[in-house]
């Protein structure tokens, strides 16, 4: 009897630990991110028995707003440095654990079919042309990094009245796919998710690299597990994870 009623107690003791180390963590990610953190998360779990990942996707500096604001985050991934720095400048990231994971590239999108005929980046300049959708260069790194793009190029000036902005990158996507838009700005790993309803027509030069930071906040009610996750995506796993889906090396 008292071997039994020891066999037990060891059992719960063990389930107990075992829940301690458990975590429920949110992590917001920059909208770009969105299948690639899916698989990601799932591996995550996989790795991590009894930690439950919740994701959350936007445009990055509106999740920068959110986590100011109070919202219950862990980890935050951002698809520029800017944005990073905005959560940094504002005390919301915890010390040490920022990261780069993850490039990209930015290309020039136009629907697959019955669109405007264009090559490069002065093609939006056609009569043609009249809306050429990008994220709001206020708070969406895409539009930060297209906007630069056609001051380099000195189109911007022509380009902009034409400019319908969005409020993340997917949505600029799903412009050009229902032919709301006559071209776009976009990650080169977007278009897979619309492949059929959008073509490449252009690689758009950056100044400023497309670079993917992450960490882990200061204001997380599970930091050990947010460091758990933020190092998962830095591992091979998390990098082929994100091979996969056409992210390059950070």
């Amino acid at each position: 009897m008292l071997r039994k009623v020891g066999v037990v107690t060891a059992l719960l003791l063990g389930a107990a630990a075992g829940t301690a180390s458990a975590a429920d963590i949110t992590v917001s990610a920059a909208a770009s991110l969105t299948n690639a953190f899916k698989d990601i998360a799932q591996a995550y779990e996989q790795a991590h028995v009894g930690d439950k990942v919740q994701l959350n996707f936007g445009g990055s500096d509106a999740l920068v707003q959110q986590i100011a604001k109070g919202a219950p985050v862990d980890v935050f991934a951002s698809a520029d440095q800017e944005a990073m720095d905005k959560a940094e400048s504002q005390k919301l990231l915890r010390l040490g654990s920022r990261a780069n994971f993850a490039s990209n590239r930015v290309v020039l999108i136009v629907p697959a079919s019955g669109g405007a005929e264009l090559h490069g980046l002065g093609d939006l300049t056609q009569p043609g042309v009249k809306r050429v959708t990008l994220g709001n260069p206020a708070s969406v790194p895409i539009g930060r990094y297209a906007k630069h793009a056609l001051e380099q190029a000195r189109l911007w000036a022509a380009v902009e009245p034409k400019a319908i902005y969005a409020t993340s990158v997917r949505q600029s996507l799903d412009y050009v796919a229902r032919g709301e838009a006559d071209a776009g700005f976009v990650y080169a790993t977007d278009v897979a998710v619309q492949k059929d309803r959008v073509k490449v027509v252009a690689t758009v030069p950056t100044e400023t690299p497309v670079s993917y930071p992450i960490a882990a906040t200061a204001g997380s009610a599970q930091p050990e597990a947010g460091r758990r996750f933020v190092a998962f995506v830095l591992t091979p796993v998390g990098q082929a994870i994100l091979a996969k889906y056409g992210f390059g090396r950070p």
